[in-house]
């Protein structure tokens, strides 16, 4: 039987298990809309905002483990979308992205609304297509999902030319995909396995350094198995919070520019680093030529390509973190660990006198609500289970040190672009893949405002979303900065931000306000016994800094602690 281009995109994402598309209509893709009142298996939420879309997307394909699907229209619809495609493809998340064309003969004639997204997109998309016969579409779709959600995910974009989806053909939905070009490796080679672990057991200050790909992986736990049975201490990237037990005594906590002292420490002074899942950004290494200046580095990533691109390494391994891990643990299996916990005392003691010694904290303020204490509220007060969202910036970074991750995809932050404006439409992307779940958008009062339009996305479609401001009237992030290496110079840092409180009223939303540090806990209680969205404003003290922090060129271990 004869299906159009509208129908068979639509029968592609029923047979991809897509329920849910974050979408924003338009000209060209009337036709999908118009199959979509016939398509009650999936929801379609409309937002505000084709950005949003992206992220949106981006969050429900992080807390889900699925691939997040976003639906826009050509032209500025598809440009709208960049952002977040770029963000997706930063932090390897599996999204698709599908965008409406101009016909096919119109193309290249600067017709209405069109624009080139192929070209535009090709250099921050996994792989993107242009859809120019209504024959091509069931495989096309089908590839572009098993792209995006397989090797080293990533957005996938397909752009549909209207008279493609209004074109008929009796379609062939292929059973499996096999691209001949494409052939990630998921199994570790043994031999590289066993070099590893030699020099593991051989180590006597060895540091596991992980990334996404723990997450991405699902690795987390054969990673704790691993640093268990071993005993080696555990520090991760922005992107890996939750991929090892935050309270657990071997975790370490995050490095990098803001990580721990005990983690910077650590890796600075470490002789085997285990790199699983990471890529050694720029945040993480600080200066190149001296970190882990003592240590052989082993790592374990699925893409070739960022293994050696940043710090050569001493044994590079190609495979899925899983699959190596999990090779890791079955050799250990066969052997006899009884002293391991002997071995490893000196160098765990050195850790723990590091963190009594210099522990993430701050100073207490009986008059003004400080923005750690606001963050460590929220894990208190949620038992640590939220699904925490970020925007970027010091908001981002109190987040990522004072929440104490629990477990995998907790944790939904712009890591490799950095967007502000991501947390808000990623959290209503996690809230519609876990609508049971307390969802928080840790947010600043700058970077709210990016995609603020989403509140009456959230309070449409019953998604009873939290947003906590840590309100300090600046672009906090930058404005330290300036504090710190421009003489207080504020240049276009100083922000004046609306009555978030009466803001949230007019989108039908609950806003709250706390001022004093007594009424932190308060107002945290009664968002979250509030069953609709909630923007939560805390006024918080303007000057405060993230520390510790490693200014830009400095080794990791020249941290600035006050």
């Amino acid at each position: 039987m004869k299906l159009t281009g509208a129908k068979i995109l639509l029968e592609c994402l029923k047979r991809e298990g897509v329920k849910h598309i974050f979408g924003y209509p338009g000209g060209v893709v009337l036709d999908i809309y118009d199959e979509l009142t016939r398509c009650p298996e999936i929801r379609h939420i409309l937002v505000r905002h084709e950005q949003a879309a992206a992220h949106a997307a981006d969050g429900y394909a992080r807390a889900s483990a699925k691939v997040g699907v976003a639906l826009v229209t050509s032209g500025p619809g598809a440009t709208n979308t960049v952002t977040g495609i770029a963000s997706a493809y930063m932090d390897s998340i599996p999204i698709v992205v599908l965008t409406g064309q101009v016909p096919t003969a119109l193309i290249g004639n600067d017709a209405f609304q069109e624009v080139d997204i192929v070209g535009i997109t090709r250099p921050c998309t996994k792989h993107n297509y242009l859809v120019k016969d209504v024959r091509q579409l069931a495989q096309t779709i089908h590839e572009a999902f098993h792209i995006a959600r397989s090797g080293r995910p990533g957005p996938v974009l397909v752009d549909l030319p209207k008279d493609v989806i209004q074109a008929s053909t009796v379609p062939k939905f292929p059973e499996s995909i096999k691209i001949r070009s494409y052939n990630p490796t998921y199994h570790c080679n043994p031999r590289q396995v066993k070099r590893a672990l030699d020099l593991i057991l051989a180590a006597k200050k060895p540091v596991l350094y992980t990334g996404g790909g723990i997450i991405l992986s699902n690795a987390a736990e054969d990673l704790f198995q691993f640093a268990t049975s071993l005993q080696i201490p555990v520090t991760s990237t922005l992107m890996g919070l939750g991929g090892f037990p935050g309270d657990h005594p071997l975790w370490m906590g995050m490095l990098g520019m803001h990580g721990t002292y005990c983690a910077n420490m650590a890796v600075s002074q470490a002789d085997v680093l285990i790199a699983v899942g990471a890529r050694f950004d720029d945040r993480v290494t600080g200066k190149l030529s001296e970190f882990a200046p003592h240590a052989k580095t082993v790592h374990i990533d699925i893409d070739p390509s960022s293994i050696s691109k940043n710090v050569v390494v001493d044994i590079p391994i190609v495979g899925d973190c899983r699959d190596a891990l999990k090779q890791f643990n079955d050799l250990l299996a066969q052997m006899t660990l009884e002293d391991i916990a002997a071995i490893r005392s000196q160098w765990l003691a050195t850790i723990r006198d590091w963190q009594e010694k210099h522990p993430l904290t701050y100073t207490w303020s009986d008059t003004t609500i400080k923005p750690q204490y606001v963050v460590e509220k929220l894990w208190e007060l949620t038992q640590g289970e939220a699904y925490i969202t970020t925007e970027v910036g010091q908001n981002q970074m109190w987040a990522a040190q004072f929440y104490k991750f629990k477990r995998p995809r907790q944790l939904m932050t712009s890591g490799g672009l950095g967007v502000m404006g991501y947390g808000f439409p990623a959290a209503m992307g996690v809230q519609v893949a876990k609508p049971d779940a307390t969802v928080i958008d840790i947010a600043g009062d700058g970077s709210i405002q990016m995609n603020i339009q989403e509140m009456i996305t959230v309070v449409e479609n019953d998604l009873p979303v939290k947003v906590a401001i840590l309100n300090n009237s600046f672009l906090g992030m930058v404005r330290q900065w300036q504090q710190l290496f421009y003489e207080r110079r504020y240049s276009a840092t100083p922000l004046k931000a609306p009555d978030f409180v009466k803001l949230a009223e007019a989108y039908g939303a609950v806003g709250l306000r706390a001022t004093k540090p007594e009424e932190v806990e308060p107002v945290i209680k009664e968002a979250l016994h509030t069953p609709k969205p909630v923007i939560m404003d805390f006024r918080v003290e303007p000057e405060e800094c993230v520390l510790p922090m490693v200014p830009a060129g400095k080794p990791m271990h020249e941290m600035l602690l006050a």
